[in-house]
């Protein structure tokens, strides 16, 4: 959806490789099962840095080297650090269009639109990421994959045009705060409804290829996705809008390069075995049935 928000001079480009970028939007969460240092990419934790009600927004440093100095590096990944992580990528991307390297911006494209959707979900943004301290485990995949799964053909997904963003970290800071603002209606919504609801009908079992899996029911899942009022729906294609400007931003930074070269262009060899390799990786390293995390 984020390549229809941009403009004449990269569509183009984006649309060609709109299969790549979207099949493979997912690597960085095949990664967290191969790749050390990967997992903390996705979320902050940010409530780890509020003490005696004060707002952890004003606790935390903006600024990567400022936060490190005081909270250091090692404290930093063990509770996330996707907001700078966002801005690297962009500083990435940038590098990338300067170089004209074809490989690199569908690369660093696809996996710059995940850690940008993963900034957008409020839970991403706490410690009790899957309601595993308030007896709400699975709240994540909850609200994250099965509402959308159930209501995505509802949602309005006309969002504009991307926009230029002066200052990318000061943004995304700004994404994760509003994502932290609404963590304790996904909790204490669910949590209400749990405590109201007919618990026999809370479940109920769909076929997933050859399996049979427990999911929340379409008739607990409605009544949620009501009393969120829309939120779904926002933080999703706020996420979209997002992704398509910071591409743009960091197409603008490198000087609006001329993408129409490369249209010619196909995935290096090597690149495609690097895909390919991941996949191998991912699929001999997951654990089937592991808890859904951050």
């Amino acid at each position: 959806m984020a390549v229809f928000t941009l403009p004449p001079e990269m569509i183009k480009f984006y649309k060609k490789n709109i299969e790549y970028i979207t099949e493979h939007a997912v690597d960085p969460d095949k990664r967290r099962y191969a790749v050390e240092g990967e997992a903390p990419r996705h979320y902050i934790d940010i409530d780890h840095y509020a003490e005696d009600g004060q707002d952890p927004f004003e606790v935390m440093p903006k600024k990567w080297f400022d936060a490190v100095d005081k909270f250091t590096e090692d404290t930093l990944q063990a509770y996330g650090i996707v907001p700078w992580h966002v801005n690297f990528m962009v500083l990435q991307l940038t590098k990338a269009f300067e170089a004209k390297d074809y490989d690199r911006i569908i690369k660093v494209s696809a996996d710059l639109g995940h850690y940008i959707g993963d900034s957008h979900v409020p839970l991403h943004t706490t410690k009790n990421y899957n309601g595993q301290l308030t007896n709400q485990k699975g709240i994540h995949g909850f609200w994250e994959s099965r509402l959308p799964e159930l209501k995505h053909e509802e949602y309005d997904y006309f969002v504009g045009r991307a926009k230029y963003v002066d200052d990318v970290l000061e943004d995304v800071w700004g994404v994760v705060k509003l994502s932290f603002a609404a963590k304790d209606s996904v909790l204490g919504f669910e949590k209400q409804l749990n405590d109201e609801f007919p618990a026999d009908r809370k479940y109920s079992v769909e076929n997933r290829g050859a399996a049979l899996m427990k999911v929340y029911s379409e008739e607990y899942s409605d009544k949620y996705h009501e009393m969120l009022n829309g939120m779904v729906e926002r933080r999703l294609t706020a996420s979209i809008i997002k992704v398509g400007s910071y591409w743009y931003t960091a197409w603008v930074n490198a000087g609006q390069p001329n993408l129409d070269e490369l249209l010619e262009k196909k995935p290096s060899q090597k690149f495609i075995e690097e895909a390919e390799e991941l996949d191998n990786s991912y699929n001999s390293n997951k654990i089937k049935g592991r808890e859904h995390d951050h």
